[in-house]
């Protein structure tokens, strides 16, 4: 079991920085995510620690050992990949056997282990199968198996689940998830799909363009992103942005948030964070899941009227996405499936002003 440190990594294909002054501590036993959009680094940031690509510049360690100049069979990791690169002519036990077999690994420890490997995978009964007579999710478990046979102290596993179809990635997810509780080691998971970050990871590093935008858990990800990039990524469907201006009025003092086509109250408790923005520009944002069809707004939230037209609904059986227009802005809503909601027809909407957020329209950084 290790922990894993990348201390101020870089690296560059000629004038192309890949990753970009790396810096994130990777605790023994964590299960971290990689998540971000195509060409944002993650998997580079993966293939470093594992040995497949040179370092730049920086530091990596496993553990206390620097690991920099060490091959990649020598660093105890196994890596797990979109391909599941399985020998067509082996049966599952042999292929799952292999790398132990180069090792000079003793007959009965390796039958021990895969053995062991396919009652924790439920893949038992297939040992005796070639990969074609597999199907795509159980020749993504002997993958796996191949990776848990040889014991190592950190699992890295680069999108896995891409091949394989929707229903098969939540069951393969769940597993995966309940194998990094049996096995109690570092699991480090490389995704573009944020739904997978939120539901497997223990903490998620957001990158883009290479460079860590934030780290922390999936809630606090969801509840208080650093920039208004983290928080159109994480969360499904994504928040909705909106420019607007902060506004007083003059005979009370109250703050709304002007989008041009509708004004919302702000509420007490972020009225003075707000203050050195009044009459400037912001980005303010709200989750789908935060507008509320007015008959159905929950209690004890601090709701803010907000007039739309319907555009599209999507009627999901224990919610309806609507996606509605406020003047020219097309934004999504999460709503109640009682709701009736007409294309073309006009609706009220209560936005649940508590869980607001704005950003700083210079710097794209949250401020509320």
């Amino acid at each position: 079991m290790a922990s894993v440190t990348y201390e101020h990594v870089y690296k560059r294909w000629g004038e192309v920085t890949a990753v970009n002054d790396l810096t994130l501590e990777i605790a023994d036993k964590e299960f971290m995510v990689y998540v971000g959009p195509s060409g944002c680094g993650k998997s580079t940031t993966l293939r470093l620690l594992a040995g497949l690509e040179e370092i730049t510049e920086g530091t990596i360690r496993i553990g206390d050992r620097i690991v920099n100049d060490v091959p990649p069979k020598d660093r105890d990791i196994a890596m797990v990949f979109q391909s599941y690169a399985l020998y067509p002519h082996m049966s599952v036990y042999d292929n799952m056997a292999f790398g132990l077999k180069l090792r000079k690994t003793p007959k009965a420890e390796i039958d021990q282990k895969v053995k062991f490997a396919a009652e924790t995978l439920g893949i038992a009964n297939l040992l005796d199968r070639k990969p074609k007579a597999l199907s795509g999710g159980q020749r993504q478990r002997v993958a796996v198996g191949r990776a848990i046979v040889r014991d190592p102290a950190v699992f890295l596993f680069d999108e896995p689940l891409s091949n394989l179809d929707a229903k098969l990635r939540v069951e393969t997810r769940a597993g995966i998830s309940r194998l990094h509780l049996q096995l109690g080691t570092t699991f480090i998971y490389v995704t573009h799909d944020q739904v997978e970050a939120m539901t497997m990871a223990d903490r998620i590093a957001v990158l883009k363009d290479g460079i860590l935008m934030q780290v922390d858990t999936p809630q606090q990800l969801y509840d208080h992103p650093g920039n208004v990039f983290v928080a159109g990524f994480i969360g499904s469907p994504s928040m909705n942005f909106f420019d607007a201006t902060v506004v007083a009025e003059q005979d009370t003092g109250n703050l709304f948030v002007d989008g041009g086509s509708f004004r919302l109250a702000v509420p007490d408790d972020k009225k003075e964070i707000l203050q050195p923005y009044k009459g400037k520009q912001v980005i303010f944002g709200i989750r789908p899941e935060d507008i509320h069809a007015t008959e159905f707004t929950p209690p004890g939230v601090t709701a803010a009227p907000m007039a739309a037209k319907v555009d599209v609904t999507e009627l999901m059986g224990n919610e309806i996405f609507v996606y509605a227009l406020s003047g020219e802005k097309s934004f999504i809503a999460r709503v109640d499936p009682r709701t009736r909601a007409v294309p073309g027809g006009d609706i009220q909407f209560s936005v649940n002003m508590d869980n607001m957020h704005i950003f700083d329209t210079s710097t794209e950084l949250t401020v509320v």
